[in-house]
């Protein structure tokens, strides 16, 4: 089997970080966003690794070539023009070459590692593909999956519908045994134009699969971390401290107070600071009189005389305080 991870988006949502780099290279819980993905591949084995790049690629291949290259077989694919998830599929027919294939988002991070998901697919038995999902609150903003009465089969899929038939979320991981019939219908669709929100949708492409009489089923998937917004980012970060306690490299602290869970890069230097709970910062940053927690600090940033909480600081980014001095009165309420 092989995989392919769409990564070639501009990640407008978290603007302004990705207007340097694509967004599966920014920082989170100790590594790129993309490290976590390719971690969480280790254990199912891969044939290949497809990774679709395009917006600030040299960045990504960089990353992956220096850490993961002596893993996995890996190719790139540049998608030139962003025209859409069923399109960026699409580019790499050519690689996949007729295998079954696992289609992983890469801006979704998911708590079970790969291995499990493909072990719920192959228990699907009789079907030309599986797609995870999970219960949603707000299903408009989702994919949305149908399935027919008393039976696993997907009857309907729909992408963010404004009035949703279920609360059943496509939750960013696909399994395809009928590539060539998959690819057939995305170069229909390329040919003709035939787009949704201006785009070539991958659910559009799946859906035209069941109305051939194509059987694709479903499987739970039990917590997805979404890396799409910051709101989402930082809950991210929390819960993967959360997960591994520690993440530490070689850094410097003195007269410092570190509070666990964090994840400190190499060659951090840390002075009379407080760092923690929940506090990502990477390498070759400098802090220094200052309290974080609750973030997200990027690499060779200067953070001096703040405190900061549910904060996104980018790389090289300098964030200068200033000590404020008081003669407060009795019976006084002062508040910053």
């Amino acid at each position: 089997m092989k995989v392919i991870i769409p990564a070639a988006g501009t990640g407008k949502r978290l603007f302004p970080h990705t207007h340097t780099k694509p967004k599966p290279m920014v920082y989170i819980a100790g590594k790129p966003i993309i490290g976590h993905i390719l971690d969480r591949m280790i254990d199912l084995e891969p044939e290949e690794i497809i990774l679709i790049v395009g917006y600030h690629k040299d960045q990504l291949i960089s990353y992956v070539n220096e850490n993961y290259r002596n893993i996995f077989n890996i190719t790139y694919v540049e998608q030139e023009k962003r025209l859409g998830l069923g399109h960026s599929i699409y580019i790499a027919r050519e690689y996949v070459n007729g295998s079954d294939i696992m289609i992983a988002l890469g801006d979704m991070i998911f708590k079970a590692g790969y291995l499990d998901f493909y072990q719920r697919h192959t228990g699907n038995e009789k079907c030309a593909g599986s797609i995870g999902v999970k219960e949603v609150d707000e299903p408009r903003k989702y994919g949305i999956v149908e399935l027919e009465q008393n039976s696993p089969c997907i009857r309907k899929l729909e992408e963010k519908p404004e009035i949703p038939v279920s609360n059943l979320g496509i939750a960013g991981v696909y399994f395809i045994k009928d590539t060539k019939i998959l690819f057939e219908i995305l170069e229909r669709m390329i040919q003709d134009n035939i787009r949704s929100r201006g785009e070539f949708q991958l659910t559009d492409a799946l859906q035209e699969m069941i109305q051939q009489g194509n059987k694709l089923k479903t499987f739970e998937v039990s917590s997805w971390y979404d890396c799409g917004h910051a709101t989402s980012l930082l809950e991210t970060n929390q819960v993967l401290l959360n997960e591994k306690e520690n993440i530490s490299h070689d850094y410097e602290s003195v007269d410092s107070v570190i509070i666990h869970p964090v994840a400190i890069g190499n060659n951090v230097k840390i002075t009379n600071s407080v760092i923690g709970p929940h506090a990502s910062i990477a390498d070759e940053t400098t802090v220094e009189n200052s309290i974080i927690s609750d973030s997200v600090i990027g690499s060779r940033a200067c953070i001096s005389k703040v405190n900061l909480q549910s904060s996104i600081v980018g790389d090289e980014a300098h964030v200068v305080g200033k000590h404020n001095s008081l003669n407060i009165g009795d019976s006084s309420s002062i508040e910053f």
